[in-house]
């Protein structure tokens, strides 16, 4: 079964039911991450943008149906505040000086990222979102946005809380955690949709707290890349099986396969759920 373009192997996807206003048909889009600036695939369905993950564990396989997914990969479409993906955007978009606020500019031109143009698919959701973020002047029918720093902080902190409250429910162990380790571990999380500078150092200022260090990936898990460059927004699944038949020639000429070396960051959802809850007290 063809489950994309160029692309012919059955794979397992864990997404959200979408809206039951809408027709369900959905599209795959290639933004940039708010934190690297590095391609990311997302899924977009009736207005709901949703982060696509490829996650898969050593020595794992899926049966589905009559089929055998050897490798293990799993893809999880996990929803996305679309305000994280649009920040630095319109961060740059205002173009802040010192003490100057920036300047006012309709959002059409705002979202106008070059190499990316799937950004032009989020405009109605930027309208609405983006409120909660920003001044909006209306002159003859035409709104014009500028990113304020006072709203975008407020709406980090009632992040941060909201997201602490939710990892108090996890488990017991969360529970009776101290209320300042909780909200170190929210901040955290959130750190990773936020560049450092310079919204996550003003909101630990703001709740002051020391700025969180880098996580790095747990060790037993591979995340791979879910974009390339014949196609934009899709996992190349015959480059990662070109790399297992390599695999499979080395061990017959009698050496010992490499490990797979992961990597030192991941934007995996149970990834960061999983640092979260190992953090040393």
């Amino acid at each position: 079964m063809a489950w994309c373009q160029g692309f012919d192997e059955t794979r397992l996807l864990i997404a959200a039911d979408p809206p039951a206003t809408g027709d369900g048909a959905g599209k795959m889009i290639s933004l940039r991450h708010p934190k690297s600036g590095n391609t990311m695939c997302c899924l977009l369905v009736d207005g709901m943008l949703q982060e696509l993950n490829w996650f898969r564990q050593s020595y794992s396989s899926w049966f589905l149906g009559d089929y055998v997914s050897e490798d293990g990969g799993l893809y999880t479409a996990t929803r996305l505040d679309p305000v994280f993906v649009l920040l630095p955007i319109f961060e740059e978009a205002r173009m802040k000086k010192r003490d100057d606020p920036g300047k006012f500019r309709p959002l059409d031109e705002i979202i106008f990222v070059d190499g990316y143009p799937a950004y032009q698919h989020l405009l109605s959701i930027a309208e609405v979102s983006m409120q909660v973020v920003c001044v909006i002047k209306e002159i003859d029918s035409t709104k014009y946005f500028r990113l304020d720093d006072s709203k975008v902080l407020a709406w980090l902190y009632h992040k941060a809380c909201q997201l602490k409250e939710t990892l108090s429910t996890l488990d017991s162990n969360y529970a009776a955690r101290e209320d300042k380790q909780r909200l170190t571990d929210a901040v955290s999380i959130l750190g990773e949709y936020m560049k450092d500078e310079p919204w996550l150092k003003l909101l630990c200022d703001r709740l002051r707290i020391d700025l969180p260090e880098a996580p790095k990936k747990a060790p037993d898990t591979e995340t791979l890349p879910t974009a390339y460059e014949s196609s934009p927004g899709i996992w190349n699944g015959s480059q990662e099986k070109s790399k297992s038949d390599n695999k499979v020639t080395t061990r017959a000429a009698g050496r010992q396969a490499k490990k797979i070396k992961p990597e030192t960051e991941s934007h995996n959802i149970r990834d960061m759920f999983t640092r979260a809850s190992s953090r040393k007290k």
